[in-house]
């Protein structure tokens, strides 16, 4: 059998599970073209922004997120093979690639190319959750699903309380252990998630609520503009950002959307700097910022 897909730092979701009767809804991705009224125009941009300057490896990643985000899953590996040429030591740019590939092959749920960027990704980075729950899936598929299921487990303790894709791995545990035979209630029961942080409402963090700030779907938008706008409308938003904080470097929630942003643009090395910024500023409050970067995929949380 297969198992359902998570995209664990783009935080979308896929399933591409076998046989049929076994299959769950696919859930529509938190990624989604919202607030884009013409999503090829944004891609068409960001072609021209690469073709403009093909050692871009942001723009490339931009790209790729955008075919994906499309369902253009063969044009989205061949945007991210260049951002991970450019950009090598980048475990997110790795992990993106492996789940495109995984995406745009009709035969092989697990083809040779994106299990070398799983591998890759989490060679550079071990927390890296999307390239872990892939993993998982390579071992599903090779039938170890003990192994999977331990695997599912071990990510699930290190998912902070409210991650967008903690429900869908509880389930994905739940179906594989049911399928094959292998009872997983006591232990998920035994989880011990990371440390939970105050809520933001029910079930969602500061890193994935819609706090005020710079978006996704604005960083989106921006992207349909010609490349000097889109850079300055983008860069206007995080500059603006990243001056309120040095006035009030306490503002934590103002740091987790400084990290939101620069993830979202592929900045991963500004991204950590702000974690560690963010750290710094607010010791007292340390794990939780660490539990929203996690979220985020931010490098060294």
């Amino acid at each position: 059998m297969g198992a359902v897909g998570i995209a664990a730092i783009s935080i979308g979701y896929r399933v591409s599970q076998a046989p049929e009767e076994t299959k769950a809804p696919a859930l529509p991705s938190p990624l989604a073209n919202r607030g884009v009224p013409d999503p090829e125009a944004a891609i068409r941009a960001l072609q021209d922004r690469v073709g403009a300057n093909p050692n871009d490896a942001e723009g490339w990643q931009r790209l790729g997120w955008a075919y994906f985000e499309s369902g253009r899953h063969a044009d989205a590996v061949r945007a991210y093979r260049h951002a991970t040429k450019l950009a090598p030591g980048n475990a997110t740019f790795w992990s993106s690639l492996g789940e495109a590939a995984v995406m745009a092959s009709e035969r092989d749920p697990m083809p040779k190319e994106a299990a070398d960027a799983f591998d890759r990704a989490v060679t550079i980075d071990p927390k890296d959750p999307r390239a872990r729950y892939f993993q998982a899936v390579r071992k599903d598929l090779a039938k170890d699903h003990e192994g999977a299921i331990r695997d599912w487990l071990a990510l699930l303790g290190d998912t902070p309380p409210g991650a967008p894709w903690e429900a869908d791995l509880r389930r994905t545990i739940e179906q594989v252990g049911k399928i094959n035979g292998i009872d997983v209630a006591g232990r998920l029961a035994a989880v011990k998630p990371s440390a939970p942080h105050p809520p933001m409402g029910v079930g969602m963090s500061v890193a994935a609520a819609a706090i005020p700030g710079p978006s996704r779907e604005q960083m989106q938008a921006a992207a349909q503009l010609p490349k000097g706008q889109q850079d300055a409308m983008v860069e206007g938003m995080v500059a603006r950002l990243e001056a309120r904080l040095k006035a009030d470097p306490g503002n934590v929630d103002g740091w987790i959307m400084l990290m939101r942003s620069r993830m979202t643009l592929g900045e991963t090395g500004k991204a950590a700097a702000a974690y560690a910024q963010a750290r710094a500023a607010n010791p007292a409050q340390a794990g939780r910022i660490r539990d929203e970067a996690r979220i985020l995929g931010v490098p060294g949380a």
